[in-house]
Parts: structure tokens; C-alpha cells; sequence
């Protein structure tokens, strides 16, 4: 069984939120709302937390800053009879998430064609518990509900498409070689509403019952990052040196990170 409080598939299930990680500092310390971004809207009803609820988030700040802390996502969608829940990459512009893929993926003929839960889901550390049943993790996860639709015009779609690589390199999108026509069109692109979607966050450290404070084992948080690694130039490259935004140690996304209460909650 899963740590008591860790993320779980209860994302889709009697929960109906998001469930996965989280730092340590109010979300507005690293992310505020411009006109460009998602407004904050009420709970729905597959969105508003059941289980611990105090640890839900519904602002568009919140949701938006772990939307873009993230690599990538998953998407779960009903196909042919058989439910399917598939990782992709993603990218976040104003109030939409957008994915892309192959005009023929099977997962973006059914996104067309009915409703899907995006989930995005960041650990950020493991909670080291006097007992077993208290261990837990800290987490920052979104769930997003929703339809998808197509980004049709050519000039939507590769504007589009160029946000996606400046997300993941600022700067590089105007030393590539011009995406062309066919590209264009060999490329679906589709974006999600986030009019739909909630937060769920977890900080700080274990929380243990009075009578096991004394007990004689390690307790505390081992934090976890997903952090860039030294960039490895292909053999054939005519550039031998990588840009300097790509190198160092940075987020793996480049976006700020976005913190959950600093005393956390039960498990």
C-alpha cells in the first residue's frame, strides 16, 4: 500500500483532484497572476478536495505555477472501450495547457472527440516517520478536467509550438533552422481550458502521534529535485559549446517553483 498521504491514482477516483508535491514558501512568493493567465474560478465538482481538504488549492496562481514547474503530464481519456492514461509533454499559455503530437496519434483523435483529466504531479521530498503508517511525501500535483480543442490556423499552431521550446530553452527557437509547411501539418496541436482544475499540496516534516515522539528511529525529509545535467554535444554538431541556459543546475522546466503551507498537513 501506498504511504499514507503519498500521491495516488485517487486523482480520478473518489477525490476527484489533484494528489502528488511540494516545496516550502507561500505560492505568491514565486508566482502571481498577470491579464495573460488563468482567473481563479470556484471548485466544480470533480475538482473540490474530499479527502484532507485543507491541503487544496483552487487560485489560478497556484495551479498555474505547478503547471509550469513541470516536464510533463498525464493525460486520461476513455478510447475504444478501454480507458487509457498516457505521459506527454506539455506547455502552459495564459489559461489553456496545450500537448502535440503526430496528426495519427490515437491519443489526439480521442482528446478530439471527448473528455479528458490531465494530471501534473512534482514530489519534492520523502517523510521519514517514527512509524510506517505515517511515512509520507511532499507534493505539489494539479488536475485539470476538461475537453480539449485543435489549434487549427498555421500561424496559431507554430506560434504555439515556439512558446513550447522557449519554455524548455529561452532564445532557441530563432537560431533553428524554420519549421516548414508539412511540419506544420504533420503536427496537431491541442489545448486544454484550466477553468476546470484544483491543487493539491504537501510540505513539511513528519507528523507522528504524541506517543511515538520517543521512539528510537530517524526521523525528518530527504528533499528530492530533478535537476539539468551537463549537456552532451552530438558528435556532428557544427556548434561544439551549449548555450549557457542550457547548462548549469537549474529546474528541469526553468519555471519558479511554487510552495505549499510551510507546517504542511496530517500526512
Amino acid at each position: 500500500a501506498p504511504a499514507s498521504g503519498a500521491p495516488s491514482a485517487a486523482h480520478c477516483g473518489d477525490d476527484a483532484k489533484a494528489i502528488c508535491a511540494t516545496p516550502s514558501a507561500p505560492p505568491s512568493a514565486t508566482h502571481s497572476v498577470t491579464a495573460s493567465e488563468p482567473h481563479s474560478t470556484p471548485p466544480s465538482a470533480r475538482t473540490r478536495l474530499r479527502r484532507l481538504p485543507d491541503r487544496g488549492h483552487y487560485d489560478a496562481a497556484t495551479i498555474a505555477a505547478i503547471v509550469d514547474a513541470a516536464p510533463f503530464c498525464t493525460v486520461a481519456f476513455h478510447w475504444d472501450g478501454a480507458v487509457h492514461a498516457l505521459p506527454t509533454a506539455h506547455w502552459r499559455e495564459g489559461e489553456h495547457l496545450y500537448i502535440h503530437g503526430a496528426k495519427a496519434s490515437r491519443m489526439l483523435k480521442a482528446l478530439s472527440a471527448g473528455e479528458a483529466c490531465v494530471t501534473v504531479a512534482l514530489i519534492d521530498g520523502l517523510v521519514f516517520a517514527r512509524s510506517a503508517f505515517h511515512h509520507s511525501m511532499n507534493y505539489r500535483s494539479v488536475a485539470i478536467y476538461g475537453r480539449f480543442e485543435a489549434v487549427e490556423a498555421a500561424a496559431e499552431k507554430e506560434r504555439s509550438l515556439r512558446a513550447f521550446i522557449e519554455r524548455l530553452a529561452p532564445g532557441r527557437w530563432d537560431t533553428l533552422r524554420p519549421v516548414t509547411a508539412k511540419e506544420l501539418n504533420a503536427t496537431t496541436v491541442l489545448r486544454l481550458p484550466l477553468a476546470e482544475a484544483s491543487a493539491k499540496l504537501r510540505s513539511g516534516g513528519a507528523k507522528d502521534d504524541a506517543e511515538d515522539m520517543s521512539w528510537p528511529v530517524w526521523a525528518g525529509v530527504v528533499p528530492l529535485h530533478t535537476l539539468r545535467g551537463t549537456p552532451q554535444t552530438e558528435p556532428d554538431s557544427v556548434l561544439r559549446s551549449a548555450p549557457a541556459a542550457l547548462a548549469g543546475t537549474s529546474e528541469v522546466a526553468g519555471a519558479a517553483l511554487v510552495a505549499g503551507n510551510a507546517d504542511g498537513a496530517r500526512r
